[in-house]
């Protein structure tokens, strides 16, 4: 085989792994919002990014301001969702978090919940984490 066509295909065949395993993640964060609008909750933002960081849902209660990360797995064997928020994701979050109160001037209790979702063909099963994790300062 050609090697120019050999890395176009590995190339092409990555591209297409990347757009399937985000368009999933994409899924799994509509499923989360969803779920947290039938439960109640408001969103006020999806995919927030300040700088480097990014946070997945920003919703609220009345007594609350929730960072939500929203971890979608077809399978558990290896590891959990929730298992896969690693200590430095949750220092970003939290950073990211920090960012977000002081630029809108939030006053509210701030939380950080884990949104676990296992999705395949057979079936969808969501679990919300409320405060999931903390600063540790």
């Amino acid at each position: 085989m050609n090697y120019g066509y050999e890395l176009l295909l590995n190339f092409l065949f990555f591209n297409n792994m990347v757009t399937e395993k985000k368009q999933f993640g994409n899924r799994g964060e509509e499923l989360a919002r969803n779920y947290l609008i039938e439960h109640q909750y408001k969103i006020l933002a999806s995919k927030w990014q300040a700088s480097h960081l990014e946070v997945d849902i920003i919703a609220e209660t009345e007594t609350y301001i929730i960072f939500c990360e929203v971890k979608t797995r077809s399978s558990n064997t290896f590891m959990s969702p929730q298992e896969a928020v690693t200590t430095q994701k949750q220092k970003n979050i939290i950073r990211a978090a920090n960012l977000y109160v002081l630029q809108y001037k939030i006053k509210k209790e701030v939380r950080f919940d884990i949104i676990s979702i296992l999705l395949n063909s057979n079936k969808c099963t969501i679990e919300h984490i409320p405060d999931a994790f903390s600063p540790r300062w």
